[in-house]
């Protein structure tokens, strides 16, 4: 029989349905319900994709016994971390705060008010390697609700503590200057892990944000180690098992420290992160490896991830057949039959032993050059190529034979405007019109579906939205807007932009704390307003919005967005300097505040085919902090106004001041190569 998750659309609550346990989506009827009977509520935040959720609801979920007990004690609430992100926040900061550590499932019991007095992760069926079995919890929690009142209220009261810290008035940390991002390049040098790339050791994630931190200050300073950083860590993660070699794609984190045995899952916002970096990386280096494997990624995106309707999808799960990774592994003498000839190069090339890598079989990634590989082998590097491309649609087919990991067919407005500002600067740099059409037809599905009259949905799903957007939907669907319009130069793609930055300001601005909230005004009243301004695995909605409010000021010359943005960085100053892996966006925005925007302006008619060599001339560049503006129709963008001509112009600018304009493909490409790295004062809020 089935729950109150029932009627819910999320997968994540579906996966729960049916448990024993008698689930509440999180609303005021479930809560309405603890407060009327007293009792305490047990509240499960997991999500689609994650492979400990799915052994906890195996082993005590769907446990009768365990059910029962949960049922008579506790009024039990499940949450989709990724529907609720600010759910999430709140109870993931008190769970850090009493056992030191967080993550997913994540188990928090709360007063029937809401307020956070007992929190764990997962917990096992029985007592094991140190951990209390979940019953034990269980019953730990109800004899403490009924017995020692004083130490949840004890608990309870500095909660409260922990949470009104995080709505106090912000102050300024510090002074954003060229010493502050000098500071948090050294700190990453030294933290960077020389022979495998990253920083520190396992798990590792992938850090595409300060990766992309570490471009930018290359493109400007010209230091070839800290492009060693970017470049060494991107080629090993691409060569690693955390990249599918068959299909495209980046798994959510190594459980090594070599990028090895990934955990399996694959996630929208991980891609997107990292296919923005790979079309800057190669701007950057002209690489043809990062093109490849950014193509490939995008070439999962479309053919795996992307809805009918044009919407991404969420997440691809790490378990198949009740066993995680098996859908992405293969057994030597699988291949073997498979590959035909060709098998004893590709175990070659692609690691492949007898033995298996994991668990008797075998993730496939790339443990040397291929230079190397194809010399051992007797074939040239072409060869050896054409080899690998062959045997990819090989398996590729013969995977799909298997069962396939779970999909989360819900779409995000935050994640899809991530990808969406990535499939766009894509299709810029590599000038793919496949992907042009992918970046406006998904737009096109965001302002249909989950933009309604300026005011962002968070969730969409066979034709239902829901769930108020966060801050970090509002500024990232506004930053791929305005990725859509440095593309095509369409102006209502700027507008649409513009409009979400106004909706910023309104309705997440709280003047007291002079700070940017995750929820708005109007949102529903939690234990606390939450406010996280550190670059986790997605950038922070503050830091997305200090940046789009950078970058329209700029377009715009609108002093208010340029002056909020910058205080905002004001208040993270010395935190980013010395810990700058939890700052990676907000430090890229800090690039652009400090040092000011690489202004490239083009007039005339987007369709002229001179316009359209001169924006090429300009996507092939990397250009760290660029702000972009073409087209005719230039009232109001500061950088178009009172400049026409009867042939496309292309003006390169610095704070509003401007070299010669050119109508010729070489002197734009002269100009662009010169200014990148030339040192400037901040940008002003107006044109002078």
């Amino acid at each position: 029989m089935a729950n109150h998750l029932a009627s819910e659309t999320s997968p994540y609550l579906l996966q729960h349905a049916h448990n024993p346990v008698d689930w509440w989506p999180w609303g005021p009827e479930a809560l309405a319900r603890a407060r009327a009977e007293r009792k305490p509520i047990l509240l499960s935040i997991g999500y689609a994709a994650c492979h400990w959720c799915h052994v906890m609801e195996r082993e005590s979920f769907e446990d009768e016994a365990t059910a029962t007990q949960m049922n008579e004690q506790f009024v039990c609430i499940k949450v989709d971390r990724e529907e609720r992100p600010d759910l999430d926040a709140i109870y993931m900061q008190a769970t850090q705060a009493m056992t030191g550590h967080g993550g997913w499932p994540m188990t928090v019991f709360l007063t029937p008010e809401g307020e956070p007095f007992y929190a764990g992760t997962y917990f096992p069926p029985d007592d094991r390697q140190g951990m209390p079995s979940f019953r034990r919890v269980l019953a730990g929690v109800a004899d403490a609700w009924h017995n020692r009142k004083e130490n949840i209220a004890r608990t309870a009261a500095s909660m409260r503590e922990l949470y009104a810290a995080s709505t106090e008035r912000t102050r300024v940390s510090g002074t954003l200057d060229e010493d502050l991002l000098a500071r948090a390049v050294a700190t990453l040098r030294t933290q960077f892990e020389p022979r495998f790339g990253g920083f520190g050791g396992a798990p590792k994630f992938p850090p595409t944000m300060t990766l992309d931190f570490a471009l930018r200050q290359w493109a400007r300073t010209g230091q070839s180690e800290t492009l060693h950083i970017v470049t060494h860590t991107f080629g090993r993660m691409a060569r690693g098992g955390i990249y599918d070699q068959v299909g495209g794609g980046f798994a959510r984190y190594s459980v090594d420290a070599y990028w090895l045995v990934p955990h399996f899952e694959k996630m929208l916002y991980d891609n997107a992160l990292l296919v923005r970096l790979g079309a800057a990386l190669w701007q950057a280096t002209g690489d043809d490896e990062v093109r490849r494997v950014t193509e490939e990624t995008l070439g999962w995106l479309t053919r795996e991830m992307t809805s009918p309707e044009g919407g991404f999808y969420s997440s691809l799960d790490a378990d198949s057949e009740g066993h995680e990774g098996r859908y992405y592994v293969w057994d030597s003498s699988e291949l073997d039959s498979l590959l035909g000839e060709d098998a004893s190069l590709l175990r070659a090339y692609w690691g492949v032993t007898a033995e298996g890598n994991f668990e008797g079989r075998n993730i496939l990634f790339v443990p040397h050059d291929p230079e190397a590989v194809a010399g051992a082998q007797g074939v040239t590097v072409p060869e050896l190529r054409t080899a690998v491309e062959r045997a990819r649609h090989i398996l590729y087919d013969a995977r799909e034979r298997r069962v396939r990991p779970g999909l989360d067919d819900k779409i995000l407005a935050s994640w899809n405007g991530l990808m969406l500002r990535a499939v766009a600067e894509a299709a810029r740099a590599f000038g793919d019109a496949e992907l042009r059409a992918l970046a406006v037809r998904n737009g096109e599905f965001l302002f249909r579906e989950l933009v309604r009259d300026d005011r962002v949905l968070r969730s969409y799903k066979q034709g239902v939205a829901k769930i108020d957007g966060f801050l970090e939907d509002y500024a990232a669907v506004a930053l791929g807007a305005l990725g859509v319009y440095e593309l095509t130069f369409d102006r209502m793609w700027l507008e649409r932009s513009r409009r979400l930055a106004d909706e910023i300001l309104a309705r997440f601005w709280d003047e007291d704390a002079h700070a940017l909230f995750d929820t708005a005004a109007d949102a529903e009243p939690l234990v606390t307003r939450p406010r996280d301004v550190t670059d986790n695995a997605t950038p922070s909605g503050t830091s997305l919005a200090i940046e789009l409010l950078l970058k329209l000021g700029d377009l715009f010359a609108l002093g208010l967005y340029s002056e909020r943005a910058r205080y905002l960085l004001e208040t993270v100053a010395e935190p980013m300097a010395r810990y700058p892996n939890a700052f990676g966006h907000a430090l890229g925005a800090a690039d652009l505040a400090v040092r000011g925007a690489i202004e490239v302006a083009i007039t005339g008619d987007p369709s002229d085919e001179r316009f359209a060599a001169l924006a090429a001339t300009a996507a092939e560049r990397y250009l760290p902090s660029l702000v972009l503006a073409g087209g005719v129709e230039g009232e109001g963008i500061a950088l178009l106004e009172g400049r026409g001509a009867d042939v496309p112009m292309a003006y390169v600018c610095r704070a509003y001041a401007c070299d010669a304009p050119t109508s010729e493909v070489a002197v734009l490409g002269e100009q662009l190569d010169a200014i990148v790295g030339a040192p400037t004062a901040s940008a002003p809020t107006s044109p002078p």
